[in-house]
């Protein structure tokens, strides 16, 4: 499969203070990658230097083909950016803004006022194309800034946070917009702290912490580095939990974890091992009132990596994702 984007050996120094040291990505057409990391890891820096906006210390990035350092107006025609806040102007119509990004890619005015209503309809927001941008929604908002970075029919878009202050139907929005662009053949390098979010979208996910990437793989991939699956059993208020901890520790791997009745164990087979685990336990009179087998999820993953929680988590986000995969 070709590749839309290849990074190689990225490095950046501000002053004395080496804050990328030695990145690689590679990311398919058609594919969405997500760059994760905590606060400071380098995200923003790396997104900056690939849509030319930054040069590097070191290093080489192509865009669909073209390197972004010897010919960086060339690599702007191939690359759109929709970063943390919507870059529009909020005394224009949504309409205007739209034709004014047109008109600054070189169409005429028919083709840019073309391109403004078709992007208005693609995203929705035909029935406000009149209107001021500076009275959208936040949501809003963010889809017409995306459609900014969607004038010239870039093949690589890059979204830096996209959904970040966002409400759960507006991100649920932001999600669909850019599956749509996946499914017409855009790749996407995502940044976010939404792991939901990347577990969602992404087809692989880049880990990058003080300026190095740490991990990089599907979730699915991601999840498994750090540990099997986890069972977990609820004991019976008063329960004795020693005959429990034993039982566990033979079925499971390690020693079980104990959080009130709740006992955890990492296990390489989580449903067959459940079953097990339940007919000693029922064997040695042990009552269980609950038991439970869960993966670990990409929070278990960031943590494991980085040492450290995201730092921000999508509220109701349980409720967004059944949405959007129904």
């Amino acid at each position: 499969m070709s590749l839309a984007v290849e990074v190689k050996g990225l490095v950046k120094y501000y002053g004395k203070v080496r804050v990328l040291d030695g990145i690689d990505l590679e990311i398919p057409c058609g594919t969405v990658m997500g760059l994760l990391g905590p606060n400071g890891a380098g995200k923003t820096t790396t997104v900056r230097i690939v849509t030319t906006l930054l040069r590097p210390s070191a290093g080489t990035v192509r865009i669909a083909g073209v390197d972004v350092i010897k010919n960086p107006a060339r690599a702007r025609h191939r690359i759109g950016l929709s970063g943390q806040y919507a870059a529009i102007d909020a005394n224009l119509s949504g309409f205007e803004n739209l034709r004014m990004v047109a008109r600054l890619y070189g169409m005429d005015h028919k083709q840019a006022g073309d391109r403004a209503g078709e992007l208005l309809s693609v995203l929705g927001l035909e029935h406000a194309a009149g209107r001021r941008a500076g009275t959208y929604s936040g949501g809003m908002a963010r889809r017409l800034d995306l459609a900014g970075a969607l004038v010239c029919r870039p093949p690589v878009v890059v979204l830096d946070e996209p959904t970040t202050g966002l409400d759960p139907r507006g991100r649920l929005d932001m999600w669909r917009v850019i599956g749509e662009l996946v499914d017409d053949g855009t790749t996407v390098l995502l940044t976010t702290q939404y792991l939901e979010e990347a577990d969602l979208l992404a087809d692989r996910i880049t880990v990058i912490d003080r300026g190095r990437v740490i991990a990089r793989g599907s979730a699915d991939e991601l999840k498994t580095a750090i540990g099997g699956d986890k069972l977990t059993v609820v004991l019976a208020p008063g329960q004795d939990p020693a005959p429990a901890r034993g039982i566990l520790a033979q079925v499971g791997i390690g020693e079980p974890l104990s959080d009130g009745d709740e006992l955890t164990v990492v296990v390489g087979d989580g449903t067959r091992t459940m079953v097990e685990a339940l007919r000693r336990l029922d064997d040695a009179g042990v009552c269980v009132v609950d038991a439970r087998v869960h993966r670990p999820s990409l929070d278990d993953v960031f943590l494991s990596l980085t040492g450290k929680p995201a730092e921000r988590r999508a509220p109701a986000a349980d409720s967004v994702k059944e949405e959007i995969l129904s």
